[in-house]
């Protein structure tokens, strides 16, 4: 008989993340979107509760708190709740539910948040036994940075502390201790009136089509339609003569300033549109970001030239960074990175024509045509 050596115990490793951190993103099935992009959530607070499970005392008394006892705190402006759960019958008992605005659920149950964040080991998968839970409260501050951590405690005080630290959390306006300027570029004078003029023009006299926007599905980037999302029609400008004049205008007045700014040269532009927000459509764009598919991973730089003034509401603002928002004159522009979340609020009066084209160089244009093969039906290939 020979001797058996017993099987090696997994020592639980959880990842740790701590006040200042910037937290992961991630997509997962969720009470509002059953494939939620977290990273669209900046712009409030935000409170992430571990709680695990709403079976047992804790989980349902941790629930009670938010949701009965303390919910006015939870209102979407200023604070947003999301509860994670592990247990698939907490969805199909009812336990935890969406309570809009401020509360949602999302439904952990393969464990990847809970990985990501440290409530669950990164080294044990689900299936392979019980997996022991950490439970706790991370709250994160506007630009998605984590702000505070509260473990749970064992006589549940640590649910009173919370919510007296979120009543005292300042406005979303000054949640650093003052207000913060979001990193963009404000270029007046890139477009002359005449051009602006001539611009709004051929969109009146061409029309524009609705246009969408791109998602990534099972793998590959497609158009996808949502007028709650974003509504917006564009004129697309195939004049080759045209298109120079725009290039050039581009190239004498926004490069050098990206260049000098951020030390980078374009080279290269996507997209000769011109674009209308128009009061009578409840034009608007909601908060995304310009380059999360595989078809859009190439852009560096978005710049965004309003064409008219003579309309109200459709500004850019970039929720990271507060509620701020931008309106650059017309011929001006406002340029920024594309990884930033942004939002065009809705033209309540008259109509925004705004030209809306991406920046990128070499290297991008060598991303752009190695993607080619994960661009879905109706998205065309690129040749750099």
């Amino acid at each position: 008989m020979t001797d058996t050596a017993a099987p090696e115990l997994v020592q639980p490793a959880y990842r740790v993340l701590q006040v200042g951190d910037p937290v992961p993103w991630f997509k997962q099935n969720s009470t509002s979107n059953p494939n939620f992009s977290f990273d669209t959530v900046a712009g409030r607070y935000i409170v992430l509760c571990f709680y695990g499970m709403c079976s047992d005392e804790v989980g349902h008394a941790t629930l009670a708190s938010f949701q009965d006892q303390h919910r006015s705190l939870f209102d979407d402006d200023k604070i947003a709740l999301f509860g994670v759960s592990v247990d698939p019958s907490d969805q199909s008992e009812g336990r935890a539910k969406q309570i809009v605005p401020g509360i949602r659920h999302f439904w952990d149950f393969d464990g990847t948040v809970g990985r990501l964040y440290g409530a669950l080991p990164r080294n044990v998968e689900s299936g392979q036994g019980p997996v022991p839970i950490r439970r706790f409260w991370m709250v994160l501050n506007p630009s998605l940075r984590v702000r505070a951590i509260f473990p749970f405690e064992q006589d549940g005080s640590d649910r009173e502390k919370v919510m007296a630290y979120l009543r005292d959390l300042p406005p979303v306006s000054h949640y650093a201790g003052f207000e913060l300027p979001a990193p963009v570029l404000v270029i007046p004078d890139v477009f002359e009136p005449e051009f602006c003029r001539h611009l709004i023009g051929l969109y009146e006299q061409h029309g524009g089509e609705e246009s969408g926007f791109m998602r990534e599905v099972d793998g590959k980037t497609v158009a996808a339609h949502d007028p709650s999302h974003k509504r917006r029609k564009d004129y697309t400008i195939d004049d080759p003569n045209l298109i120079r004049q725009v290039q050039h205008r581009i190239i004498r007045r926004i490069n050098p300033e990206i260049e000098r700014v951020h030390f980078f040269k374009p080279s290269r532009m996507e997209r000769y549109i011109v674009s209308c927000y128009a009061s009578e459509d409840g034009g608007h764009f909601r908060a995304h970001r310009d380059n999360t598919t595989s078809g859009t991973a190439h852009r560096r730089f978005a710049v965004s030239i309003n064409l008219n003034g003579d309309f109200e509401g459709g500004e850019v603002s970039f929720p990271e960074f507060g509620p701020r928002s931008y309106k650059a004159p017309p011929g001006g522009a406002v340029v920024f990175s594309c990884p930033l979340l942004h939002a065009v609020s809705k033209v309540t009066k008259g109509r925004r024509f705004a030209f809306l084209p991406f920046l990128y160089d070499e290297e991008a244009a060598k991303v752009r045509e190695a993607n080619n093969a994960k661009l879905g039906e109706g998205v065309g290939a690129y040749r750099a």
